[in-house]
């Protein structure tokens, strides 16, 4: 299970936002797939930052597919209810705060705004299991959980996520994650101070 947190490592959400919305822009649709979501709060940090850079019209075309181990059997319920505690969400900015999130009826709680539930699902799944969740995804997000794995299981899952992209996606990973040496030749780096990759041709 990946370790997350609302609006967490905010340069590499950033960077990858600024680069997928021009390539999504007249898109039918733009698939997401988050891998390694934990309870959920990188993948709504990342819906919302979507909501804010896209137009509504645009936006509606988002969807992400958030998945996990989930040993728990917590996680689906928790990702569609979206609700909080607010020791969770204080540190966002108020502004963000007051639009994406309203105030529960059970006291301390707060719940994503429907808009952006409704662009994200959850399902369990194991990646070391190398068989992806689907195909043609504009953008993969994997955070805090290739550093568990071995080179060689490293080396395994990015080919399976670079098989899963659209040509030109994206691929996210954690800023203390470098890209496998035997890996470089299927990416380029967009930025040198960010894990953020496009996908390359394969010459």
């Amino acid at each position: 299970m990946a370790f997350t947190y609302f609006f967490r490592d905010m340069q590499t959400l950033e960077t990858a936002v600024e680069y997928l919305v021009p390539h999504s822009m007249g898109r039918q649709s733009v698939r997401i797939w988050n891998a390694g979501c934990a309870m959920g709060p990188e993948t709504y940090s990342l819906a919302i930052l979507l909501a804010e850079a896209m137009g509504s019209f645009s936006y509606r075309n988002v969807r992400i597919d958030a998945t996990d181990l989930d040993g728990s059997d917590l996680f689906d319920g928790i990702i569609k209810a979206a609700i909080y505690p607010y020791e969770q969400i204080q540190r966002i900015p108020s502004p963000i705060r007051e639009k994406y999130f309203i105030e529960f009826p059970e006291a301390g709680y707060y719940q994503v705004v429907e808009n952006v539930r409704s662009r994200v699902s959850f399902r369990k799944h194991d990646l070391l299991g190398l068989q992806a969740i689907g195909s043609g995804f504009g953008m993969i997000m994997c955070k805090n959980v290739l550093l568990h794995f071995s080179v060689e299981q490293r080396c395994q899952v990015i080919k399976m996520f670079y098989e899963s992209l659209a040509p030109g996606g994206l691929l996210v990973m954690e800023q203390t994650q470098k890209l496998p040496a035997e890996m470089e030749h299927l990416f380029e780096q967009l930025r040198g101070n960010v894990q953020v990759f496009c996908k390359r041709p394969i010459q």
